[in-house]
C-alpha cells in the first residue's frame, strides 16, 4: 500500500527512534507509566497486567487530564481464544439526574462542578480487565502507582504546564487547591509533586483485597472493587457530592456495571479494525476508513492539498452521523450496521466534492441536520484524556484511552480524586442522542482502537484530544499504511484537524469550516486549501500537543513489535 512517491516528511528524521523489541513493547503518556508497565512484564505478567499497572500509574502521573475516579474504555486481544474484546470503562448518570433537574437549577448547559458528575467508571474497568483477560493481583499492579502518589515524583514539563493553566480553577475547591497549588502556586518542573490522599484510596483497595487473599483472585479483585463502589471510599463520595448539591447516591455507586462487550468493527483494505461502539465516538474513526476506502488515498501525495481535503470530508460526514446517531446504545437506537456498511459508505463518499469544502458539518445521513450548536471562535479542542498500548511476546494486546480532568469539578476530600466529570460531554436537549437521562452512560469521546491483519495482532492505536482524536489516529495510521512510515515516522509527520463539528464537550461550540493545521505545511498546500473553502488556521508550534497525543504499537508478520509515542506531549515507549 506504500505510495510511490517519498514525501518530504519522511525525509526529515525523527525526533526519536521507533523503540523495537522482541518480547513486549509499551506506549502511553509518561515513560514512569510505562516502567510500571515493564515490572509486571519482567515478573511473568502479560500485556493487561502491563497496561492495567500503567494505566493507574498514568493516574497518578497526568491527575490533571486523567485521574483514577475518571473512565477508561478498554480494548483487548486475547491470544488465547484469538478473540478481541472492549470493556465498556463509563459510568452512569445518577438515577436522579434528568434534563429538568438541570434546569430547575437554572442551567441550560451542563456546568462545572458536581452536577457533571457521573459514577467513576476507571477503577472498575481496570478491576474488569485484570479479572477477565490478567494474571495478576490489584495489589501487585498498583503497587508502582502507590509508590508514585506517595512518595512523589519531579514534577514535568506537561503536568506543570497543565496546572499551571487551570491555576484559578483549581483555586475554586481547597482539596483540589491543596494537590495541585500545594504552596499556594503551581508546582515548578523538577519539584516533587506528592499525592498522598490518593495513595490511601489505592492502599485501601489493595488492603481489601489482600484480607480475601486465601480466596482466589477474582474474590480478591470483588474485594477490591467493594471497597471503592459500597465502602468507606464510596461513603465520602456520597457523602461530598451531598454537601455540595450534587446527584450520586450511594444506589448509583453499587450498581455500577462495566461490561465486556463485543467491540465494533469494518474491514479496511483487508485489515480488520475494532473501535468502541457507539457509546464512545469509536465508529467515528470506523465510518471515515470506510468512507475513504473507495477513494485513491494511497496514489496522493502525503498532506497534499487533495489528500488533506478528502480526510477532513470524510470526517466532517462522520461527524455529522455522530452528532445524529450515537448514543448509549441501551437508550437510543443505533443503525450501527447500516452506518458501518459498504453500501452507506457510498452514499456519504458521494456527497464528498473534491474541489469544494463543505462549509459547516454536512447532514447526516438521512439529510437532518445536526442540532445547532453556537459558532464561536476559539475551539480548539479537549486535553483531558490519555492513552497507552502494550504487546506481549504471546501476542496478547491492550489499547486504553483513559480520561477525565480535574480542574471543573472538586476533589473529594480526603480521596485525592474527583468523581467522573464526564457528564460534560451529554446534552440538555431532549432531541439529541446523547442528551441526559437517569442512568444513561454519556456518550464518550475516549476511543481506543485494535487492527488484526489476517487474524492477529497487528496494531493497538490511541490518542488524546476529544474530538482530535479519530482525526489523529487516522493520519497516523494512513502515515503507515499508504506512505511507508514506521510508528515514530507517523507519530511525528505534521497534521490537521476540522473543528467544523461541534465540541463534544458543554456548551458544544464549533467553528464551522475552520481546518487546523501545523506550521510545516508548505505555503501553496494552505493557498490551495483556503481556495477549496477550508477556513485554514496554522498552530502555532507551542499548541502542537492540541494536534493529540498519539501512541501506537506494531506486531509484524514475524512477531517483531514496535511502537511511536508522540512528542507533541510527555509520551514514551519502551520494549524489550
Amino acid at each position: 500500500m506504500a505510495h510511490v512517491t517519498e514525501p518530504a516528511e519522511r525525509r526529515r528524521r525523527a525526533q526519536r527512534p521507533t523503540v523495537r523489541g522482541r518480547r513486549y513493547v509499551i506506549a502511553a503518556g509518561h515513560a514512569l507509566a510505562c516502567v510500571a508497565g515493564q515490572r509486571m512484564l519482567e515478573s511473568g505478567g502479560n500485556a493487561i497486567d502491563a497496561g492495567v499497572a500503567a494505566g493507574i500509574a498514568n493516574n497518578v502521573l497526568q491527575p490533571d487530564i486523567a485521574h483514577f475516579g475518571g473512565i477508561a474504555p478498554i480494548i483487548v486481544y486475547r491470544a488465547a481464544t484469538r478473540t478481541v474484546h472492549a470493556v465498556q470503562g463509563v459510568g452512569r448518570w445518577p438515577a436522579a439526574a434528568s434534563i429538568s433537574a438541570f434546569k430547575e437549577r437554572g442551567h441550560r448547559e451542563i456546568p462545572r462542578g458536581v452536577l457533571r458528575c457521573i459514577v467513576p467508571a476507571a477503577p472498575s474497568s481496570w478491576l474488569r480487565a485484570l479479572e477477565e483477560f490478567g494474571t495478576k493481583a490489584f495489589g501487585e499492579v498498583a503497587a508502582p502507582a502507590i509508590d508514585l502518589a506517595e512518595q512523589g515524583f519531579p514534577m514535568y514539563d506537561f503536568l506543570a504546564a497543565g496546572i499551571r493553566s487551570h491555576a484559578d480553577a483549581y483555586a475554586t475547591w481547597p482539596a483540589n487547591s491543596a494537590i495541585f497549588l500545594p504552596q499556594g502556586r503551581p508546582p515548578a518542573p523538577g519539584e516533587l509533586f506528592v499525592q498522598a490522599d490518593l495513595a490511601r484510596t489505592l492502599r485501601t483497595m489493595a488492603h481489601a483485597e489482600g484480607d480475601r487473599a486465601a480466596g482466589s483472585r477474582g474474590a480478591g479483585l470483588d474485594a477490591a472493587r467493594a471497597a471503592f463502589y459500597r465502602g468507606e471510599i464510596a461513603q465520602a463520595m456520597v457523602r461530598f457530592s451531598q454537601q455540595e448539591g450534587g446527584l450520586v447516591s450511594a444506589e448509583d455507586l453499587a450498581s455500577l456495571d462495566t461490561p465486556v462487550l463485543p467491540p465494533c468493527r469494518v474491514s479496511y483494505r483487508g485489515l480488520d479494525v475494532y473501535a468502541c461502539g457507539p457509546w464512545s465516538q469509536g465508529p467515528v474513526l470506523l465510518q471515515t476508513l470506510k468512507i475513504l476506502e473507495g477513494m485513491p488515498i494511497g496514489s496522493l501525495e502525503h498532506n497534499s492539498p487533495e489528500y488533506v481535503h478528502a480526510v477532513v470530508e470524510a470526517l466532517k460526514l462522520s461527524f455529522a452521523d455522530r452528532e445524529r446517531y450515537y448514543g448509549d446504545p441501551e437508550f437510543v437506537r443505533v443503525p450501527l450496521d447500516e452506518l458501518l456498511s459498504d453500501r452507506y459508505a457510498e452514499r456519504r463518499r458521494a456527497l464528498i466534492d473534491s474541489s469544494r469544502a463543505w462549509p459547516e458539518l454536512p447532514p447526516s445521513g438521512d439529510g437532518r441536520r445536526p442540532i445547532a450548536a453556537p459558532a464561536v471562535p476559539g475551539h480548539a479542542g479537549r486535553t483531558d484524556t490519555s492513552y497507552l498500548c502494550a504487546i506481549d511476546a504471546d501476542g496478547n494486546v491492550f489499547s486504553a484511552t483513559f480520561s477525565d480532568g480535574s480542574y471543573d469539578v472538586p476533589v473529594v476530600p480526603g480521596l485525592g480524586i474527583p468523581m467522573s466529570s464526564r457528564g460534560s460531554q451529554a446534552w440538555l436537549d431532549p432531541a439529541h442522542p446523547n442528551s441526559v437521562q437517569p442512568r444513561k452512560r454519556p456518550m464518550i469521546t475516549p476511543n481506543p482502537v485494535l487492527v488484526l491483519r489476517d487474524g492477529t495482532p497487528y496494531m493497538a492505536i490511541g490518542s488524546p484530544g476529544g474530538d482530535v482524536q479519530p482525526q489523529a489516529m487516522v493520519q497516523v495510521l494512513f502515515n503507515m499504511l499508504h506512505f511507508g512510515m514506521d510508528p515514530q515516522q507517523a507519530v511525528e509527520a505534521p497534521r490537521f484537524s476540522t473543528s467544523s463539528v461541534p465540541d463534544s464537550f458543554s456548551p458544544h461550540r464549533y467553528e464551522p469550516g475552520v481546518l487546523r493545521l501545523e506550521a510545516e505545511f508548505a505555503a501553496e498546500t494552505v493557498q490551495r486549501l483556503s481556495a477549496m473553502g477550508h477556513r485554514v488556521v496554522i498552530r502555532d508550534p507551542e499548541s502542537y500537543w492540541l494536534s493529540g497525543g498519539v501512541c501506537v504499537a506494531v506486531r509484524d508478520g514475524r512477531g517483531l513489535l514496535s511502537a511511536g509515542a508522540d512528542p507533541r506531549r510527555a509520551c514514551y515507549a519502551v520494549g524489550w
